[in-house]
């Protein structure tokens, strides 16, 4: 198989424990389609967390897929600024150099942050059944608790 990029025949390597072909003269990296679901995993085990949409802003690609020489497209990678190439016909996605590396920051920062709202679900339940602790201390206060 070729590298969209440049040409160049792409290799068989592991990465995070999935076979990927990775171009080695532009370093970018062919994830067939289900592989890009097992790289994000290595980050976010929870299929929940990698449950929603990931192609935001599509566009035509100037590349083309290495599997059926179609043109790709171009599209923001779940509303982030992280522009990637993928098949329509679902061969798989194209990552240019360093963009693997942006791919699980941004699937960390989204478990990170719906593991945030998850808490704060939780505090807020609390806090309107009365529980909480914020709660607790101002209803002491006024019945003349100490603070």
């Amino acid at each position: 198989m070729k590298c969209p990029r440049d040409g160049s025949e792409l290799t068989a390597e592991d990465y995070k424990g999935v076979e990927v072909d990775r171009c080695v003269s532009c370093d970018g990296r062919w994830l067939d389609h289900h592989e890009l679901d097992q790289v994000e995993a290595t980050v976010a085990g929870d299929e929940d967390q990698r449950r929603a949409t990931i192609a935001y802003a599509k566009r035509t690609s100037e590349l083309r897929c290495p599997v059926c020489d179609k043109p790709m497209t171009a599209f923001n990678y779940r509303a982030y600024n992280l522009e990637l190439d993928t098949c329509e016909d679902a061969h798989g996605f194209w990552l240019d150099s360093g963009e693997d590396q942006r791919m699980l920051e941004v699937m960390k920062e989204r478990v990170r942050g719906l593991n945030r709202a998850a808490s704060a679900e939780q505090r807020w339940g609390d806090l309107k059944r009365g529980g909480g602790s914020v709660w607790n201390k101002i209803g002491s206060i006024f019945r003349g608790g100490r603070r």
